[in-house]
């Protein structure tokens, strides 16, 4: 196939083979390079073609590995619960959302100055620094939803706990990590609306850029009423319902 070719035909083609079988769901296609070889085309034509079959459900891209033909995946549930106390053995109401298998991969930096949206809801000074983890939030090994947090870093500097995916309660959740510094998390808010993945969202996903989520702003506060972390979290719809379990007062 020549140069010239767009990259909507090379899109048709692979899009056959899928539909022929030649490719069944959840295998790696072959890389751009040996696609871009085949067709005789440029990298570039073949990373269209691909993203068109991602937008249209065919593909999914997967973030450091590959393209794969888009297998059906079930619905997961997330559950939001309300927050109990350290003491009671809680760790927040977005860890294990998604319930047993729910795994997590992170990636920690420290004195990250602090944009002017996370200062204002942490009640810090507009660069004041902060420990920021970003989680992609694994079911079955493949992303379900993904999460930052802001922590100040004046709360847990020179301490064990001040990386949220390291150290002796790596991955124990705020209120655990809060406790061990003699904080006590009350309460939590969380705020959500619908939004849509942007590209950097949907290629770690493995959805199509666009695709439909609900964006989530949640802050811990201690019990003076202090702000010890805040958290985006972005929940693509294709891959996850929310629910929303809360208490009844038998009283």
């Amino acid at each position: 196939m020549r140069e010239q070719a767009s990259y909507l035909q090379i899109a048709d083609v692979l899009r056959k083979r899928v539909a022929d079988g030649d490719w069944a769901p959840g295998v790696q296609l072959p890389s751009r390079a040996q696609l871009a070889k085949q067709f005789e085309v440029s990298d570039a034509v073949i990373r269209r073609a691909q993203e068109s079959l991602i937008a249209d459900g065919v593909l999914e891209g997967r973030a450091g590995s590959g393209t794969y033909v888009t297998e059906q995946r079930k619905r997961l549930r997330m559950t939001r619960f309300q927050l109990r106390t350290a003491a009671e053995g809680a760790i927040g109401p977005d860890m294990g959302a998604l319930g047993e298998g729910e795994a997590w991969e992170g990636r920690s930096d420290v004195m990250v100055p602090s944009p002017p949206d996370i200062a204002a809801r942490l009640g810090i000074a507009e660069g004041d620094y902060c420990v920021r983890t970003a989680y992609e939030h694994l079911m079955g090994g493949k992303p379900a939803y993904l999460s930052t947090s802001w922590e100040p870093y004046a709360i847990t500097s020179g301490s064990l706990v001040v990386l949220p995916d390291g150290g002796p309660l790596a991955g124990a959740g705020v209120v655990r990590r809060m406790a061990e510094l003699g904080i006590t998390v009350t309460h939590a808010e969380e705020r959500s609306e619908p939004g849509q993945t942007n590209a950097e969202e949907a290629n770690l996903l493995g959805v199509q850029r666009g695709a439909l989520c609900t964006r989530i702003e949640r802050i811990y506060y201690d019990s003076d009423g202090r702000a010890v972390e805040t958290a985006d979290i972005v929940v693509p719809a294709a891959l996850c319902e929310i629910v929303y379990e809360l208490p009844v007062s038998r009283s």
